[in-house]
């Protein structure tokens, strides 16, 4: 039996989604599973993207051989099944590692379609307990496994921080816009006594409560972050509201892993996140950071820790940041299927 996995084209890995795709590549590559497709590519070129693709799926099915076990990345789009059931004509048995559901945010997909395209595969690896158990509610009859959270790989190092004083200062990066994340400008009005560090695009500092508690950095490549993020702790948050994380992609925390999450540990802060968030069983149980139910709370939290507990969490951190440097979590979830 060989363990596989199918490269593909990839137009970029700035953004979170392709990053843990070509990582997850990258740790099955340099731990002896075989690329039945043709070798990744980056092209950024519509068509280039597509028969870049489309030749290493074709590929695919004949460099297969009986008894071989391979890991697809999903979703896919339209090849997805199809893989699938060239894998099975040729012996082979298929484990889906999952990255985004489409019924969710998107509603490319109905739940049922969803759970259909997804039991074309032999064995599932959801992010987490909450995904996997929600798999098998809504009728999915394939094994499911739990990768737990994705790693992440950067030759970057963190620089170590001296000692941390109050007040604290709070990272928050990726897209800023007020359509995505109406939540960051009402929460200046809930901050005394701490500051946000902005990462990312398309911040409207004029359209903010509480200007004054934010400081906007733009856009800085994760792995410049990593060895230059200014801050204290890295927030997991979206949605509307302060309160909660509403709307689709509030509610999807319930489910997901979201790659800013490893991004923030890389960079060696604890997190603090939402306390219904699918990843907050990670925070507590690593001690990692702090889970809260709304925002408001944040300022008198921040303000009751104590130097000794951050001290504990920063090193909890560094500890974690270290396994997800290494693949740990992706090569443990692949070691515990059973096919």
């Amino acid at each position: 039996m060989r363990n596989c996995y199918l490269s593909r084209n990839y137009k970029g890995v700035d953004g979170a989604g392709n990053k843990a795709k070509t990582d997850i590549e990258r740790i099955m590559a340099e731990n002896g599973f075989v690329n039945v497709g043709f070798r990744q590519t980056r092209y950024t070129n519509s068509v280039l993207a597509f028969l870049a693709t489309l030749a290493g799926v074709l590929k695919a099915p004949f460099s297969l051989r009986k008894g071989d076990r391979l890991v697809l990345q999903y979703p896919l789009k339209k090849y997805f099944t199809f893989v699938c059931r060239m894998a099975h004509f040729r012996g082979a048995k298929v484990v889906v590692v999952i990255h985004d559901l489409g019924s969710f945010r998107r509603k490319k997909l109905t739940v049922g379609q969803e759970i259909r395209r997804l039991s074309h595969g032999d064995y599932i690896i959801a992010h987490n307990e909450s995904m996997k158990r929600w798999l098998i509610e809504k009728g999915c009859q394939v094994p499911v496994g739990e990768l737990e959270i994705f790693d992440y790989l950067s030759e970057t190092k963190a620089l170590p921080h001296g000692i941390v004083h109050k007040p604290y200062e709070v990272v928050y990066a990726g897209a800023l816009s007020l359509r995505k994340n109406t939540f960051l400008y009402e929460v200046g009005a809930y901050v005394h006594s701490f500051r946000f560090n902005l990462y990312g695009n398309g911040f409207e500092l004029d359209k903010a409560q509480g200007k004054t508690r934010f400081v906007y950095k733009g856009f800085v490549r994760s792995d410049d972050l990593i060895a230059t993020a200014q801050g204290d702790f890295g927030l997991v948050w979206d949605g509307f509201s302060v309160d909660a994380c509403t709307g689709d992609f509030g509610e999807y925390l319930k489910y997901n892993n979201p790659h800013k999450t490893s991004l923030y540990i890389r960079c060696e802060l604890p997190v603090i996140i939402w306390d219904q968030a699918a990843l907050a069983a990670f925070v507590r149980n690593n001690g990692i950071g702090i889970c809260v139910a709304s925002l408001a709370e944040l300022d008198s939290v921040l303000e009751g820790l104590t130097s000794e507990q951050y001290a504990v969490m920063k090193r909890n951190v560094a500890v974690i940041s270290e396994r997800l440097s290494a693949g740990y979590y992706i090569r443990k979830a692949l070691s515990e299927v059973k096919l």
